[in-house]
């Protein structure tokens, strides 16, 4: 697949907006972060920021061994 993208002015930025097409075949969507990596041969490459998602699973992790830990602490305190 190959698309070609105009470039547009957002406010003191630039801008690509990318079409139906290409966000389903990213799997993203509006809100979600993708990832501009350089190849080898001095192209880009667009991903999904997988990343950020580890990140946030990682923080979820965390905050539930800290319930689990402190379970009825934090009972008492929501009293």
């Amino acid at each position: 697949m190959v698309l070609e993208l105009k470039l547009r002015k957002v406010g003191n930025s630039v801008g690509v907006v990318l079409p139906k097409e290409a966000l389903a075949r990213l799997k993203v969507g509006a809100g979600d972060s993708i990832a501009l990596t350089e190849s080898p041969d001095g192209s880009l490459r667009v991903t999904p920021s997988v990343a950020s998602r580890k990140q946030f699973a990682e923080q979820i992790r965390a905050a539930e061994g800290v319930i689990r830990r402190y379970r009825n602490t934090l009972r008492e305190l929501a009293k």
